[in-house]
């Protein structure tokens, strides 16, 4: 592949992604490989797969946040809580059933999300750090299920 082919990949890379991923799947059925920009493709392979664990682990984040609020500020149980509840959960159960390797993965990361979250409850509800368990309260399965909401102490 010449320079002058590889310095315009770069540029339409770089200036225009939507272009570039058009021309590149355009590229690979015609099977022009030739022309194909593998180091940028390889690149945006790879970053899928963090992409898609970064979002499986901030929407579990956002559940068990919710659902720590949920339990200990009834008094401030709202529909939008709920809804951002349903969402998560949704999100995380439909990347679970497209991507079944990721099951692992959220066992792995639940306590580390669970961490996250109970942080983000001490400071979003202003309450002491130790008002909220160390160990999460929730099983994963709690957590996912539609059905379940925590009640208060």
């Amino acid at each position: 592949m010449t320079t002058e082919i590889q310095a315009n990949q770069k540029s339409l890379y770089e200036n225009d992604f939507v272009n570039w991923v058009e021309t590149t799947v355009e590229q690979l059925q015609n099977q022009d490989y030739a022309n194909v920009d593998w180091t940028n493709l390889i690149e945006e392979i790879a970053d899928m797969s963090k992409r898609e664990r970064k979002s499986l682990k901030n929407n579990l984040i956002v559940v068990l946040l919710h659902l720590l609020k949920w339990q200990y500020q009834p008094e401030f149980r709202s529909g939008s809580w709920r809804g951002s509840i349903r969402e998560h959960r949704r999100r995380i159960n439909d990347d679970l059933h497209d991507s079944p390797s990721l099951k692992p993965y959220l066992s792995e990361i639940f306590a580390e999300c669970y961490k996250n979250a109970r942080e983000q409850a001490a400071d979003e509800t202003g309450l002491p750090l130790a008002t909220f368990p160390e160990d999460c309260p929730y099983t994963p399965e709690q957590s996912l299920d539609s059905d379940f909401l925590p009640t208060t102490d």
